[in-house]
């Protein structure tokens, strides 16, 4: 029998077995489970994983997991990828490697108010190992690992890297603060400074805020889109 993968101290992992983990680590957050429980799926394919975490402070400052989930994979695959890799994060979802979209970020949560500490919080991703063979040019904004040089990585091994990066950036956030992490996302912020759509409203990216939030400037007033506009919520 294969061996699985192999996660740091207070993370535990729990196969998927073809299932969404991201659903599925939902369902065991509702019911209860462990801070640390990583759900996931490893194929030739495709890798997704997701974690259930528990932080005790409110959902405003707790939001902040999912940008930290994206750090932690860019991470991994700048340590395990060819030193050329290029992998940015879209402040709404998207993981791009090389300019085109390689996979995605998603996070949930119990609960709505930004002021109250949720009960849990899932934070997961996706990325796209290898696709099928496609006509060239059908889908210029999209790519997979392999058609970006990573031949030599394995599902399992970015998926035991991502967790040990994941550790150490919480560990990190609740030692010091939203500091470290601001300045590492900020660096990885895919279309800073650009314009662009973000979840339905148009204008320039300006930057982040304090707690990642985006500042959009549209229309001559600048808004801010919270981390927290991002989270599905499930009662």
């Amino acid at each position: 029998m294969t061996a699985g993968p192999v996660f740091p101290p207070l993370m535990q992992g729990i196969n998927a077995a073809g299932a969404d983990p991201f659903e599925a680590a939902c369902a065991e957050a509702a019911q209860g489970c462990d801070a640390g429980t990583i759900l996931y799926d490893v194929t030739p394919e495709r890798l997704q994983a997701a974690i259930v975490l528990a932080p005790e402070v409110a959902l405003a400052d707790a939001a902040a997991m999912l940008p930290l989930t994206g750090v932690a994979v860019q991470n991994a695959l700048g340590a395990l990828g060819p030193s050329e890799l290029a992998v940015h994060l879209c402040w709404d979802g998207p993981i791009r490697v090389n300019g085109a979209v390689c996979g995605g970020l998603r996070a949930a949560t119990d609960m709505a108010d930004p002021t109250e500490e949720p009960g849990w919080l899932v934070t997961g991703f996706e990325l796209v190992f290898t696709r099928p063979q496609i006509a060239g040019g059908d889908t210029p904004d999209e790519t997979d690992l392999m058609s970006e040089g990573c031949g030599d990585l394995t599902p399992t091994d970015l998926l035991e890297s991502w967790s040990r990066h994941l550790l150490n950036w919480i560990s990190r956030w609740e030692s010091e603060g939203m500091g470290p992490l601001h300045a590492e996302w900020s660096g990885l912020a895919y279309g800073m400074g650009q314009d662009g759509t973000f979840i339905g409203k148009s204008g320039h990216f300006l930057g982040l805020d304090e707690t990642l939030g985006l500042l959009l400037r549209t229309d001559g007033q600048t808004m801010l889109l919270p981390v927290t506009d991002l989270l599905e919520i499930r009662s």
